[in-house]
């Protein structure tokens, strides 16, 4: 018996695929199974996409905060995501807060925990090296083992103040004392210049905003990718979208994928106002933005299931196997057209529509309201 049966799927690949479903896990995958009774049966008469559940490894879900916050399951399953991982919201001081309110949603709620102790209370959290101490940062990542995957540090001149380089240096020595666990640096406006950050870190590090259009993004003043940010690449760190209200922008896109700098992992910063008011809206639509830049959906789909998975150490996460979570995610590519903006009121025109039909996270189903 099944808990849960769907049948008449089709991979990315436009694979055949049928799963079964027991006690949370993925217990039976086959193009054809033959299957005798189950609680539940879901018939998508191959009119859908089945894939891992998608991830979200950059979101802002801590719902007590008010500058970015959101609700974990309006991001989440809601829009088809099964997994979101807080970015940074929360320090040593509030992150137990957070985990209270994060295991009562539907959607799996991960956190990213802030280098410094405040999270982002206010738009400079790192401009008091105070607020960076080692010992309360290791508590976190001790007494919250199966919560926090990572750690957070945001690099960029509004944060920081006048501590240059500094926190960034203080977060890799936390990195380093605590199982090199999962390091994201936000960057933006400089100092601390891109070619710094980035000679600091190291591989299996994620870059977040990496296709942001500020003046210390990628690109060097001739519309290129910038020699140090190959380099950065070829040492093994991971670009993310990190997509946000600011940190998106079309002709960076364009470039990188022109020059095939790939960027491995999709995610949507996403907050209540950049999710009400764009342009990020929400995890589909990014995926769309990545359809339009020429990414195939064989090739999009890992760097929202399979790469974040890995990158965040989601061991159970991220791919269609058996033992692995019953995440899935079910949706339909839609030929209409759309209009897409980004950080900067860039916009494009697309003919392909993501559109998430129901939603699986540890074996439970929600039907959304396009299915």
């Amino acid at each position: 018996m099944f808990d849960l049966y769907i049948k008449n799927g089709r991979t990315v690949a436009g694979d055949r695929i049928e799963i079964g479903i027991l006690n949370g896990k993925i217990v039976a995958l086959e193009k054809k199974l033959e299957v005798k009774t189950a609680i539940k049966t879901i018939d998508l008469k191959n009119k859908g996409y089945i894939s891992a559940g998608w991830i979200d490894g950059h979101t802002h879900c801590y719902e007590k905060l008010t500058l970015y916050y959101d609700s974990p399951d309006t991001i989440g399953y809601k829009q088809g995501v099964t997994t979101v991982i807080d970015a940074g919201s929360t320090g040593a001081d509030t992150i137990s807060d957070f985990y209270q309110l994060a295991i009562q949603a539907k959607t799996n709620v991960f956190a990213l925990v802030n280098i410094s102790k405040t999270g982002i209370v206010h738009q400079n959290e790192l401009s008091n090296l105070e607020n960076i101490q080692e010992k309360l940062v290791s508590d976190v990542i001790a007494n919250y083992p199966d919560f926090v995957v990572g750690i957070k540090a945001r690099m960029s001149k509004t944060v920081i103040g006048d501590n240059g380089i500094r926190p960034l240096e203080l977060a890799k020595s936390i990195q380093k004392k605590n199982s090199n666990l999962p390091l994201m640096v936000h960057i933006g406006s400089a100092p601390p210049n891109l070619d710094r950050i980035l000679s600091i870190m190291e591989k299996g590090d994620i870059l977040t905003h990496c296709y942001n259009g500020k003046p210390n993004g990628i690109l060097n003043k001739k519309g290129k990718i910038h020699e140090f940010v190959w380099e950065g690449y070829h040492k093994g760190i991971l670009f993310d979208i990190g997509h946000g209200t600011d940190s998106f922008n079309f002709n960076t896109a364009e470039q990188a994928k022109r020059e095939k700098l790939p960027c491995p992992i999709i995610s949507t910063d996403i907050y209540h106002r950049n999710r009400e008011q764009g342009p990020v809206y929400n995890f589909p639509t990014v995926m769309e933005k990545m359809l339009y830049l020429g990414y195939s959906l064989s090739e999009m789909i890992p760097m929202a299931t399979t790469n974040p998975a890995r990158a965040f150490n989601l061991p159970l996460k991220g791919e269609l196997k058996i033992g692995y979570d019953a995440d899935l995610t079910i949706f339909k590519i839609e030929n209409k057209e759309k209009e897409l903006i980004d950080s900067n009121g860039n916009t494009r025109k697309t003919q392909q529509v993501v559109t998430p039909l129901r939603t699986v996270v540890g074996g439970i189903e929600y039907t959304l309201g396009a299915g």
